[in-house]
């Protein structure tokens, strides 16, 4: 069986070298192109020292020379939804892994892989231990009234709250079915002190170098506390689920949201 051939959009930023190092260690993918904004040579040398790829900051162009059966996505919001629309015009199934797409960009997406007959996976969380602890949160949220999530992350993270922080307290409202009780302060003694709030939920984030990425969710009822807590120590973790996304996706048409959905946890909606 041929491989399934990938372009990796990104691959000079650090998920985008992780991935490309990846998949030159899974034989049943290929590395055909890559695409970044800061491309300044006409070639990637790939890690495995097995040769070199196409490298680019014009996807457009790219995808018609290299042909690529899925584009994978490691990028920003923005750029992701510009190579989203070049891509399936082109018939390239989509694995997106960029936080802060809205729910508007998801719908676009679905139009889009849908209209041109290929599918998308948005899953800017692929680590298996958020997923699980997504739904464990989802779990514990019916049976609690407070709640705070706490996502911590490298200094160099565009975007705050996480997408996962956000996914994860969406996911818990869901459950849960009518807001958290947001305790109220008299007196605010520097702006911001609490974080931001969904519902009831209130969300901090924390930037650091030395950090990857951490998520903390904390229940609390009288007399006692639920702690949640997911640690991401090196990117490699994500890359488990990357993998098995680019295998799902050409198997389907429109948007799956979420690595749970190919996990069979019962549906998606994980954010980074």
């Amino acid at each position: 069986m041929k491989p399934i051939t990938v372009v990796v959009h990104g691959a000079l930023g650090k998920m985008g070298r992780e991935v490309i190092s990846a998949l030159c260690q899974d034989p049943a993918l290929e590395t055909v192109g890559a695409v970044d904004i800061q491309a300044r040579q006409e070639h990637l040398p790939l890690p495995d020292a097995s040769g070199e790829v196409p490298l680019s900051a014009d996807l457009n162009s790219l995808l018609q020379n290299c042909h690529p059966q899925v584009l994978v996505d490691f990028t920003i919001a923005e750029a992701s939804m510009s190579a989203a629309r070049i891509a399936t015009e082109q018939s390239v199934n989509l694995v997106i892994g960029t936080s802060g797409l809205s729910d508007d960009n998801l719908r676009e997406i679905d139009q889009l892989s849908k209209a041109n007959g290929v599918g998308a996976v948005v899953a800017p969380n692929f680590a298996l231990g958020a997923v699980v602890l997504l739904r464990l949160a989802q779990t514990a949220a019916r049976f609690f009234d407070h709640a705070e999530v706490i996502e911590l992350h490298y200094h160099e993270k565009a975007d705050a709250p996480s997408g996962t922080a956000l996914a994860t307290a969406k996911a818990m409202l869901e459950s849960r079915g009518k807001p958290f009780v947001y305790p109220l302060i008299k007196k605010e003694n520097l702006s911001g002190s609490r974080g931001g709030q969904i519902d009831g939920v209130a969300l901090h984030s924390v930037r650091l170098p030395g950090l990857v990425a951490s998520q903390e969710v904390i229940f609390g009822a009288p007399g006692q506390t639920l702690r949640l807590r997911h640690d991401t120590v090196s990117r490699e973790c994500y890359m488990p689920g990357v993998l098995l996304a680019i295998k799902e996706v050409v198997k389907r048409q429109g948007l799956v949201s979420g690595l749970g959905a190919l996990l069979n946890f019962g549906g998606g909606d994980e954010g980074a």
